[in-house]
């Protein structure tokens, strides 16, 4: 009898461990997840100073009008729109944002590569090399802002990136736990952006070793 007993004391020894470690690994997670929010962007500050390329990642409402003002009013010579569907061109896009195309339509470049944020990162690097550029301007969501950062200055690290969010009205940031639907969005963000995280830092790592 005295084995049976002590092996099942061991294995609720075991359970009461792992049950130990998945609390400490999900308050970590939960920590960082509001870390995470804080570092969405709530307002947009302007920097006057311009760049060589406005980019703007398709996926979601209000980036390609700002994407088209920025151009518009001089902040860089081209606009690259990443991640555009095939059969897509400027004289459509610029319809549906309402532009005159004759205005704007010389300085548009269309990117069909990228279906994802890492393939827009990577599409836009190859963009600014063929083009010599090395400064941008980065239009995407407020809550897409802080995984494209990182993917952009992964794949451009010497590059100057100047994030300018938009704002999408369906997304309540400011107390985003109240609202289902954007705590979910942003869990989801912040998922995504801890995978990034650690890809980049294999990355890196797999860099330095065969340097």
């Amino acid at each position: 009898m005295v084995g049976p007993y002590r092996r099942q004391r061991a294995r609720r020894r075991r359970h009461r461990y792992v049950i130990f470690l998945l609390g400490i690994a999900f308050a970590a997670w939960l920590g960082g997840l509001f870390v995470f929010a804080a570092e969405i962007p709530k307002s947009l500050k302007v920097s006057t100073e311009e760049t060589d390329a406005i980019v703007v990642l398709t996926g979601g409402t209000l980036r390609l009008e700002q994407g088209l003002a920025l151009l518009a009013q001089g902040f860089a010579k081209k606009l690259f729109v990443s991640g555009v569907h095939r059969g897509v061109d400027v004289q459509q896009l610029l319809k549906l944002s309402r532009q005159s195309p004759q205005a704007l339509d010389c300085c548009i470049t269309l990117g069909y590569s990228a279906d994802h944020t890492t393939g827009n990162a990577s599409e836009t690097a190859k963009w600014m090399r063929e083009q010599g550029y090395r400064s941008l301007r980065l239009v995407t969501a407020s809550y897409h802002m802080p995984r494209s950062l990182a993917e952009f200055r992964q794949a451009m690290p010497t590059e100057t990136i100047l994030p300018h969010p938009v704002f999408p009205t369906n997304v309540k940031v400011d107390n985003w736990w109240q609202w289902p639907g954007t705590a979910a969005l942003i869990a989801g963000e912040y998922n995504k952006y801890l995978v990034a995280v650690v890809r980049h830092w294999g990355e890196d790592l797999m860099r330095r070793a065969g340097a």
